[in-house]
């Protein structure tokens, strides 16, 4: 599928534009801000590379930032396979190598840390640190207490080919709004304009599909987990949690990490990037150098 039409955004930051590239068979639309060494901003569902929009201009001062939309989000390509985690850390290594990027540091949030997870793991050689932040890594251990009461109820539904899509169809505010209140801190929401792009970019059914895809995955996704951590994530890794994983990430890397931190950010639901900017930046300028 084609990415979407939608309007660009654009941003206050050194150098910032929107790109696109060729790699691994589709159309990756990237953001590029800055100079120096390169971080590559991996968001999660349901966001897209704006997700980053209040830390970019701060790391783009220092480094040259790098935030694509994956597959199937945003103004990426929308096609109806390649959501397999293998396929999604090929991406981001094409795109890296397609850059002329030899190692990055990843920072990474929700559902864009299993694909930062599996890129470290996939591609060794391509990630410096690793920073992995409101996210499970499905299949390992150490998140028990979270997942006591079953898994989430929105992973079943939109998992279910189609389901989701002839539901939700010109109710996508409504949907999404639950999820930009429910899981702030105190429920105060995000920012307006913030909310306003992503309902954009998940409006309609193609829009909703590409969203979709990783959910839909989600089953193999565990088990390439399961296979990928028989072997050790040997770079730095930083573990972030809000109040909605909290310390489950950090306690399932513990056993296959050879050296892992971990940080709980106060006051903080589950967007942290849109949430705690400040101190989502003061982690990484600690852990990053």
């Amino acid at each position: 599928m084609k990415p979407s039409p939608r309007p660009l955004k654009t941003l206050e930051a050194p150098g910032f534009g929107h790109h696109f590239a060729r790699v691994n068979g589709i159309q990756v639309h990237y953001t590029l801000a800055g100079h120096g060494g390169e971080p590559l901003l991996l968001h999660g569902w349901p966001f897209t590379w704006f997700t980053w929009a209040r830390v970019m201009p701060t790391l783009a001062a220092t480094r040259t930032v790098i935030a694509p939309d994956l597959r199937g989000f945003g103004h990426s390509s929308r096609p109806q396979t390649g959501y397999d985690l293998h396929t999604l850390a090929d991406d981001a290594a094409a795109l890296l190598e397609h850059l002329g990027v030899r190692r990055a540091d990843v920072v990474a949030h929700d559902l864009g840390t299993e694909v930062a997870f599996m890129l470290a793991l996939r591609h060794p050689g391509k990630v410096r640190r690793l920073v992995l932040s409101e996210a499970l890594l499905a299949g390992l251990p150490g998140a028990e207490s979270f997942l006591a009461q079953g898994k989430p109820w929105w992973f079943g539904f939109h998992e279910v080919p189609e389901l989701a899509e002839r539901v939700l169809v010109g109710n996508e505010g409504a949907y999404l709004d639950w999820f930009y209140v429910h899981h702030t801190y105190g429920q105060r929401g995000i920012r307006l304009e913030a909310r306003d792009e992503y309902v954009a970019a998940f409006s309609g059914v193609e829009g909703l599909r590409g969203g979709f895809g990783p959910y839909r995955a989600f089953k193999g996704n565990a088990a390439l987990i399961q296979e990928a951590a028989r072997a050790r994530l040997r770079v730095p890794t930083l573990a972030l949690g809000g109040n909605v994983v909290g310390e489950a990430l950090y306690r399932q890397l513990v056993p296959i990490a050879d050296d892992v931190a971990g940080h709980l950010i106060p006051e903080c639901g589950h967007a942290i990037p849109e949430e705690r900017p400040e101190e989502l930046l003061r982690h990484l300028a600690h852990f990053l150098g």
